[in-house]
């Protein structure tokens, strides 16, 4: 698995810092909207059909492109994905896997909602 330099995966069980974003409110349902951590751009969806919150890296890997917040949101069967607006691969969201089958793959990391706020963690 290739990921982008400066982005790194992150596991529940690896945050040190849950980074408080915006408010549940600011997210688009069954959409992404892109925040900035330390200089990275991230991009958070609200998958409302699913119930399900999820974070990657903004950047595409191919194109190199902060567009990924902008992708849309859908499943491969029972995995969720998100497909680049610019050339369409599609991206677990769960894991980072490019589901097309290439290579490059996303940093993902956690995200919880406490009091109506969405929190992504972060290994500092």
């Amino acid at each position: 698995m290739i990921l982008t330099e400066h982005y790194q995966t992150v596991a529940l069980e690896d945050v040190t810092v849950w980074f408080k974003a915006a408010p549940v409110s600011a997210f688009p349902e069954n959409g992404g909207a892109c925040i900035k951590y330390k200089g990275l751009q991230i991009a958070v969806f609200n998958f409302t059909r699913r119930q399900e919150w999820y974070a990657t890296q903004n950047l595409c890997p191919h194109k190199r492109e902060m567009v990924l917040a902008r992708g849309m949101i859908g499943t491969a069967g029972a995995e969720p994905k998100v497909a680049c607006p610019f050339h369409k691969n599609t991206f677990s969201l769960k894991s980072g896997e490019n589901l097309n089958g290439s290579q490059c793959a996303l940093a993902t990391y956690p995200v919880k909602i406490e009091d109506n706020y969405v929190y992504v963690g972060f290994r500092d």
